[in-house]
């Protein structure tokens, strides 16, 4: 008895007729009524009883039924295993972070990542974007990626790094040569933002809200290069991570303030859920995120 016999079996009775049997195993009229009649002749007895232009199990094809289920479905088992160890393991990983500037490093670092495991599916979830946590609560995100951590005992953070956000003007702005700026100096700027809600555009969170401070005016400007193009019109101020801001420095006729007089340091974390048991694949990936973050920017 061989495997395509077994298969022959479970799908005559599983599809309900010879017809649907045949579609299913591609296989011609012909081809299955050999197959069918050469199980019966190993085994000695008939498999099925036509009745009523229908087959029926007999006795001994119940218990070969039972049988070919058991092992076509070990089988199946056993291929995916051997994928899996071939191949790296299958899932998926649904990411977004609270700040847009992730994105500037997010891509490449998955990209890397999806060639030690081409398998795993990295889905950015782009409407998370802000409300990360939330979204993680409520189990429509797997990863959130936060400098804000929530109170919260059912999310677990794990710190990822470290980065400074500094101030960028024009050459010819009143700050050019200053050391570092303080909440006070904002008073009669025109400030260019990512995007809204301001409570999640860190230099207001952490240096003008506690100020009880705001510029005379607020432009949210979702593009990099658009908010870089206006600083360097003197038409506005905007904040960047230095990381993000360094390739942007090469160009003279733009300078870097730190905020305050210590610099304004955030920690970036990984958030998963506490009480969630994550596939091992989850854990090697908030690793290579740690890894490569510190490898390629230095941000430790």
């Amino acid at each position: 008895m061989e495997i395509r016999h077994l298969r022959l079996i479970k799908a005559i009775v599983e599809e309900g007729s010879i017809t649907r049997a045949i579609d299913k195993l591609h296989l011609t009229q012909s081809a299955l009524s050999h197959q069918l009649k050469e199980a019966e002749y190993q085994l000695g007895t008939k498999i099925f009883l036509r009745t009523n232009k229908k087959l029926i199990l007999t006795q001994a094809g119940e218990k070969l039924y039972q049988t070919a289920k058991e092992i076509i479905d070990k089988l199946s088992d056993t291929e995916k295993e051997i994928k899996q160890l071939v191949y790296g393991e299958i899932g998926e990983i649904r990411i977004s972070t609270e700040c847009y500037s992730g994105y500037h490093w997010l891509p490449s670092v998955m990209k890397q990542f999806q060639k030690l495991y081409p398998n795993i599916d990295l889905k950015i979830v782009m409407e998370a974007t802000h409300y990360p946590l939330q979204k993680l609560l409520a189990n429509a995100l797997d990863i959130a990626i936060v400098s804000d951590p929530l109170k919260d005992n059912t999310i677990k953070y794990l710190e990822l790094f470290q980065d400074e956000m500094m101030m960028v003007v024009s050459e010819n702005h009143a700050w050019a040569n200053k050391k570092f700026v303080v909440a006070e100096d904002f008073t009669n700027e025109h400030l260019l933002i990512h995007s809204l809600p301001l409570e999640t555009v860190t230099v207001h969170q952490f240096l003008l809200a506690p100020a009880n401070l705001s510029p005379k005016k607020i432009t949210p400007l979702p593009l990099t290069e658009a908010s870089i193009e206006m600083v360097k019109a003197d038409m506005g101020i905007m904040s960047m991570a230095n990381w993000a801001l360094k390739p942007y420095l090469k160009d003279t006729s733009l300078k870097a303030i730190k905020i305050g007089k210590n610099g304004l340091k955030r920690k970036h974390y990984v958030a998963i859920m506490n009480n969630r048991t994550y596939p091992q694949y989850f854990h090697h990936f908030i690793e290579f995120l740690q890894t490569e973050i510190s490898l390629q920017w230095n941000t430790r």
